[in-house]
């Protein structure tokens, strides 16, 4: 674990003390060795389930893939931003990257925290970075009201959570997840132990989002900057799923009564936001709101406590994690050329751009999970768990499957093809960067393939 933290930490003296020249290139090497240093969690030697450096830090199967993916995503978040913070003040520039570096930092030791306390503390520390690169660097006036929405939704969420976790360490006498396992069932059988049940769960399932929690997440993401976007679509939304995969294992035998307003809830949201999603005239908010519908299979998935469930939601965790970033960065690369979100007015774009037309075209098919994709694995998984759970499941997961894949479409055509509107004349070419960034996303996802054991969790 501190193999990879310490040179993470590292980065803060290199990011103010680097010549002004070279500060893109030497953080973006950094950040990439220590994502390739991370790739080392993924070699599993331990027999117990974790391995930890000390009493504090541990990657187990559950973390490991997500502490990597967390890695991966810093030196593509420093791509992704180069050239529209280039131009600002030197000292922006740093502060800026500075925001990044101490987001994974926080990120690592969320994932890799083995005291459900400190993962708390860490789970909310990544609310200060989050909340000042959207306010801060966002692109519209509606900035603030993003923040404000963002911040009084967590917090909303979370404050219960650690009212809940008080209550716990006082029944349990620890915190620690490598003891709580093994620790006696709790006997939960009255209407304040449900109100501690969805206590513990709310913060996560507002993090996560769940339909109806879900209105901070379009705003923030359409407001804040790409890299903002793609930490907050790729890695923030997952804390919500990883926090309810630790926390599930100690809520038996209440949740088995508890859960079905929650996984309805989760269901009724895949279709509604695909809904939204065919509707949409921005392209961020589309793919902001698509995330919300994926992001309500992972729930319901955990919610069914089930292995296939659990092992369906991490995969469809991760997969999602690198298909909606590289959906933000091709979002990001057209608002550069054409300077508007709206579909309808930067169009036809596969006349001047070609090879982005294939990325998008690659990026829009794993959305809608294609075959032989992760994507598909994740949710076949999850709906089929969920068809054990119920049979009736299968009328709202079929539909969100259908809908998914018109909205996915809707997208490509609206942005790709057609003809070029009037006011788009002199678009400047792809550039290598921005290859590369989309390549870096995808080649991963397609390597997942030959391998899914590496983020099946604890199911080989």
């Amino acid at each position: 674990m501190l193999k990879v933290l310490i040179p993470t930490i590292m980065l803060f003296p290199t990011i103010w003390l680097t010549s002004p020249k070279w500060l893109w290139t030497t953080t973006t090497a950094h950040s990439l060795l220590i994502a390739l240093i991370s790739l080392t969690w993924l070699k599993w030697t331990s027999e117990t389930g974790w391995a930890s450096s000390n009493m504090f830090l541990a990657t187990d199967p559950l973390s490991t893939p997500l502490l990597v993916l967390t890695c991966w995503l810093l030196p593509l978040m420093i791509l992704a931003s180069q050239n529209h913070i280039s131009p600002e003040p030197i000292s922006r520039q740093r502060s800026y990257i500075m925001l990044l570096a101490s987001l994974q930092t926080f990120l690592i030791m969320a994932f890799g925290a083995t005291e459900i306390i400190m993962f708390y503390i860490m789970f909310e520390a990544t609310l200060i970075p989050t909340l000042i690169i959207i306010t801060r660097w966002g692109n519209q006036t509606e900035r603030l009201n993003a923040g404000t929405y963002f911040l009084f939704y967590t917090l909303a969420g979370s404050l219960p959570l650690l009212v809940a976790l008080l209550l716990l360490q006082q029944s349990t006498g620890t915190l620690s997840m490598l003891v709580l396992q093994y620790s006696q069932p709790l006997q939960l059988n009255s209407w304040g132990h449900m109100i501690w049940w969805a206590g513990c769960l709310i913060a996560f399932l507002v993090k996560m989002p769940l339909y109806g929690v879900h209105l901070w997440l379009p705003k923030a993401h359409v407001e804040a900057p790409v890299a903002g976007s793609m930490v907050l679509a790729a890695v923030l939304l997952k804390l919500g799923g990883y926090g309810m995969m630790r926390m599930m294992v100690m809520l038996d035998p209440l949740s088995n009564q508890l859960v079905y307003p929650f996984i309805i809830l989760a269901l009724w949201g895949v279709i509604m936001t695909g809904l939204v999603c065919l509707r949409q005239t921005d392209l961020k908010s589309l793919i902001a709101y698509s995330s919300v519908g994926h992001m309500g299979l992972v729930a319901g998935g955990i919610l069914t406590q089930t292995m296939w469930g659990f092992t369906g939601a991490i995969i469809l965790m991760i997969a999602h994690g690198l298909t909606s970033s590289t959906l933000f960065c091709l979002a990001n690369t057209s608002y550069e050329r054409t300077h508007s979100r709206t579909m309808i007015l930067a169009r036809g774009l596969q006349m001047v751009l070609p090879l982005a037309t294939a990325w998008w075209f690659i990026a829009n098919l794993a959305n809608l999970a294609m075959p032989p994709l992760p994507n598909l694995i994740g949710e076949l998984m999850i709906i089929t768990t969920l068809f054990d759970w119920s049979p009736w499941t299968i009328a709202l997961t079929g539909a969100g499957t259908l809908i998914t894949a018109n909205y996915s479409l809707y997208m490509f055509l609206t942005s790709q093809r057609g003809p070029i509107p009037d006011h788009i004349m002199n678009i400047s070419p792809s550039h290598t960067r921005e290859h590369l960034l989309m390549a870096l996303h995808l080649i991963p996802l397609f390597l997942l393939v030959l391998k899914p054991e590496l983020i099946w969790g604890w199911c080989y």
